[in-house]
């Protein structure tokens, strides 16, 4: 094993979890202007950002739920449903107790997955479910937000 590092390991998570996280938005907001190697970036920094979240001292399942759905939503845009859905799984699975609106983002990207693996089915059930908790959100502009993902779904 290596020797203990000369910096704050803890802060080193803060910084990289945060850090990824927001390097991976800017590359999804890019829509469908991304290179190959934009594309692969995008992937490695959500994957990034999950494994530093999972390393930090005051992780939640509310950062465990976005991060998941985070690196959910590079593999639809990747068009990886497969991998997309067993991340979507996952953030579902940390928002169960969670807000409406991260439980609907998690149904969300598991309806989008199966939009793209064509299960017409599973992507219904998923979109219903995903308009049910937006429903129950109350802040406006989480429930704004969400309805404009799902409105690309079809």
């Amino acid at each position: 094993m290596a020797d203990s590092p000369n910096f704050d390991l803890q802060q080193a998570h803060r910084f990289f979890s945060t850090e990824c996280f927001n390097k991976t938005w800017d590359n999804i907001e890019k829509d469908g202007n991304r290179s190959t190697e934009e594309n692969m970036e995008m992937l490695h920094t959500a994957i990034a950002s999950l494994w530093h979240w999972t390393q930090r001292q005051d992780v939640s399942p509310e950062n465990l739920s976005i991060g998941y759905w985070q690196v959910s939503r590079v593999y639809c845009l990747i068009r990886q449903p497969h991998n997309a859905r067993r991340y979507g799984l996952l953030a579902l699975q940390y928002a169960r107790e969670l807000s409406p609106f991260l439980r609907g983002y998690a149904y969300e990207t598991l309806a989008r997955a199966e939009m793209l693996a064509n299960n017409r089915v599973a992507m219904k059930v998923y979109f219903e479910k995903a308009q049910e908790m937006l429903e129950q959100i109350e802040d406006e502009e989480e429930k704004r937000l969400l309805e404009k993902d799902l409105e690309s779904i079809s």
